[in-house]
Formats: C-alpha cells, sequence, structure tokens
C-alpha cells in the first residue's frame, strides 16, 4: 500500500506531518508512506525544508493520497502545471483525503460535485466560492472521498485511510499510540464519534440455511 501525503510550497507541518507520523504507525512490509511534492524540495510556512519522497504523478497512482494545506493552495490551483497532474487522482480506485485548504484542490478539480467538505476557517469562502457546501465539523467523506478541517483534525484523516485499508483494529493502536498520556481512551471514542458515520456498511454475512 502507497499512501501519498501532496506537499507544497509554504505547507502546513502540521497537516503534511501529523498524518505522516500516524500513519506510519503501521509497520506492515508492503506500507509505504511517502511526502509528494512538485519538486526536490518544499519550504513550510515556518521554513522547515522537507525533501520530495515521492512525485505528484507516483501520487496519482498511490492507494490513498492526502492533500496537504498551506498558505499558498490558491497559487497551487492557479498552476496548470500541477493541476493537470493532479487531474489523476481518481476516487474510483483510490482513497482521496484533503486536510484543510487542500479542500480548495478538490474543490477546482471537481472532486467535491454534490459532496459537502470541511476546512479551515480561512480557506472557508474560497472553498464557498468554488461551489462547495462546508460544513462546520472537523470531518466528513462519502464514499473514497475525505476532507478535514483543523490542522488537529489531520489524524482523522490518517484514522479514516487506515481504518478504510487496514481494518479498525490497526486504525485504534495508531491513534492510541499517538494520543496524550490520561487522555488515550477519550481521544480514540472522539475519533471514532467523528469517523464511525462515514465508514462503509460492512456487508452482512449470509445466515446458512
Amino acid at each position: 500500500m502507497h499512501i501519498a501525503i501532496l506537499t507544497f510550497e509554504g505547507y502546513n507541518e502540521l497537516d503534511s506531518l501529523i498524518a505522516l507520523g500516524v500513519l506510519n504507525r503501521i509497520k506492515a512490509d508492503d506500507w509505504r508512506v511517502t511526502i509528494a511534492t512538485p519538486g526536490p524540495k518544499v519550504t513550510s510556512m515556518n521554513g522547515v525544508v522537507i525533501e520530495q519522497m515521492s512525485t505528484l504523478e507516483e501520487a496519482c497512482t498511490a492507494d490513498a493520497v492526502i492533500i496537504g494545506s498551506g498558505i499558498a493552495t490558491r497559487e497551487v490551483v492557479e498552476d496548470p502545471a500541477i493541476m493537470s497532474v493532479l487531474r489523476g487522482l481518481d476516487p474510483s480506485r483510490q482513497l482521496i483525503a484533503a486536510q484543510c485548504s487542500g479542500a480548495l484542490v478538490l474543490a477546482k478539480l471537481g472532486l467535491l460535485n454534490d459532496i459537502p467538505a470541511c476546512t479551515d476557517l480561512t480557506t472557508k469562502p474560497w472553498v464557498i466560492a468554488a461551489g462547495v457546501e462546508v460544513l462546520n465539523q472537523p470531518f466528513y467523506a462519502k464514499d473514497n472521498v475525505a476532507t478535514a478541517g483543523g490542522c488537529l483534525a489531520s489524524h482523522y484523516l490518517a484514522a479514516w485511510i487506515i481504518t478504510r485499508l487496514e481494518g479498525k483494529d490497526a486504525a485504534e493502536g495508531a491513534l492510541h499510540y499517538v494520543a496524550p498520556v490520561g487522555e488515550k481512551d477519550e481521544y480514540v471514542e472522539r475519533a471514532w464519534r467523528n469517523i464511525t458515520p462515514y465508514l462503509p456498511t460492512p456487508t452482512p454475512t449470509p445466515t446458512l440455511v
């Protein structure tokens, strides 16, 4: 499994790196989490430089993608070179999630048609202007598309992806590990309260007669 976190110039460290940390709690041999960038390096909104682990083209073939947030997302959606590559994202064969202003990227790609979104308060008017309903909640998903609003909601996206790909027990273990000591049960319970309504309904096992 390859999970790519799209990370652009001016990225928000919390959005990309919290998700990276939670997702990497899965230690399966075929589990790979990468920071996907447009070029060899990107610099965060606070000056943190990280190197490319995968390309945007590779992200379009990943099993799951998180579109990270940052201070330059409006510039990203106006960049024809970036957006032409990202048109390869396809929720019919990938899990696609967006953190905060990443929802604007999804909107501009036409992946939020008839799907409401969660985003941060700064990005909210831009997403609304793109024709998308914005919800006053931290997480929402429909089928294979999910969005989260607020930097510290990024673990919801990570847990949603882990649950969809590896199961609830794996996601609960990852959340429990990163949760604050003394608050672990409360932290995990709150995560499930936000995520569970948007998980696929399990198919009942047929009763043999």
